[in-house]
């Protein structure tokens, strides 16, 4: 057998459209599509093979350098074949996870499971276009969800696939080239004085009238009420040290620690709140006594009847109906911090101070705290009425 030359090998790999070293390249009949193919060993016992197309050949030789490159330095290849729900779980599972608090991992790994998953999870990632995820925005905000939320789910779209591009297994983050979604921005009333004293009138008595108390006077997130235990209580000296937050993990509530260094924080107490806080501890140990064996100690200020945490969803049911029992109008118990904000600042209190006290790392987020109530309008123009009349 005649062994072949040189000659005879470059031919083959002009035949063939392959140069040294680039794998196997060639030029389909069918179609004059030029395809590269190579393999990237064996993954779960199956062999992975990569196939590339190209309309020319240079096209095709520079994709497959750059995948056996990347293939070499160890980096990740893109499977065509993965799904976006696919990728989304090996993502919050292997980048979200070590990198946030567990109450963001929960909260993306839910929005995942409950909207992104069945939305999207079905496409291909690399075939993931900008108007699947647009109808899947518009879909959304069809059925009833708020802007916020749908906007929030293009959010951590953008990031997981912000992800991909850097792992090379997609070429653009198609989540950046939607647009968000436009809608009412609910409104946020918060109470007036007059309404504010309503209120605690119409809680006076209540198991958790001291709760209100707090929450009113001192802008408390709803978690960091409940999480306060009595050891970050100082009645004696008039302060309250804010160190964690009650939140659901993994179904179960739990104190976390607070986001940023601002949110830990040591806040003077109004008398009255030290008045209630005083009440309310004599009534918890009176409770303490009744439910004897059955009480489970927690150190929580803020308890059921047994001494465990109070459940947020039954703290809301609470205040809606204390709400219809004072006459006023319906409203979340986040805006109690709104309240307590725009009460402070109207009553003269230092812009950064109440920054501190609501434990914000900006000031331009306290200010949107803020509100103008009616009184406030009236006093508004009445200055500028003084200020612009002639003298008589």
């Amino acid at each position: 057998m005649r062994k072949r030359g040189n000659s005879d090998e470059a031919a083959e790999r002009k035949r063939r459209g392959r140069g040294a070293g680039e794998g196997s390249i060639y030029q389909r009949e069918s179609d004059g599509l030029w395809v590269a193919s190579v393999s990237l060993g064996y993954v779960n016992g199956k062999r992975n093979r990569k196939t590339i197309y190209g309309k020319t050949r240079k096209q095709v030789a520079d994709q497959l350098k750059d995948l056996l490159h990347d293939e070499k330095r160890g980096l990740p290849v893109k499977v065509e074949r993965q799904t976006v729900a696919q990728f989304l779980d090996r993502w919050v599972e292997d980048v979200v996870r070590p990198s946030v608090r567990p109450r963001t991992y929960q909260s993306y790994k839910q929005l995942i499971r409950l909207y992104l998953g069945p939305a999207l999870g079905r496409h291909q990632l690399a075939k993931l276009e900008p108007q699947h995820v647009q109808a899947m925005m518009n879909e959304k905000l069809a059925a009833g969800l708020s802007p916020r939320t749908v906007n929030y789910q293009r959010a951590i779209l953008r990031r997981a696939l912000g992800q991909a591009v850097k792992w090379g297994q997609v070429s653009r983050n198609v989540a950046a080239l939607t647009e968000p979604v436009r809608g009412k921005t609910p409104e946020i009333r918060p109470l007036s004085v007059p309404e504010a004293r309503k209120l605690l009138a119409a809680a006076h008595g209540d198991r958790l009238e001291a709760l209100y108390s707090v929450a009113l006077a001192l802008g408390l997130r709803q978690g960091e009420a409940l999480g306060l235990r009595w050891t970050d209580v100082d009645l004696d000296a008039g302060t309250l040290t804010v160190r964690y937050a009650l939140q659901r993990l993994d179904g179960t509530l739990q104190l976390v620690e607070p986001k940023t260094d601002q949110s830990r924080r040591t806040v003077a107490l109004p008398a009255t709140v030290v008045a209630g806080l005083t009440a309310h501890r004599d009534r918890q140990a009176f409770e303490r006594a009744k439910a004897g064996a059955r009480w489970r100690e927690s150190g929580l200020v803020f308890t059921n009847t047994l001494g465990g945490p109070l459940e947020p969803r039954n703290v809301v049911r609470h205040f809606h109906a204390l709400l219809a029992t004072a006459g006023l109008p319906r409203m979340r118990f986040h805006d109690l911090r709104h309240t307590a904000a725009t009460i402070l600042l109207a009553q003269g209190v230092p812009q950064r101070a109440v920054m501190e006290l609501l434990g914000h790392t900006q000031l331009s987020t306290t200010m949107r705290y803020t509100h103008i109530l009616p009184a406030m309008r009236r006093e508004a123009a009445d200055l500028m009425e003084r200020a612009l009349a002639a003298e008589g």
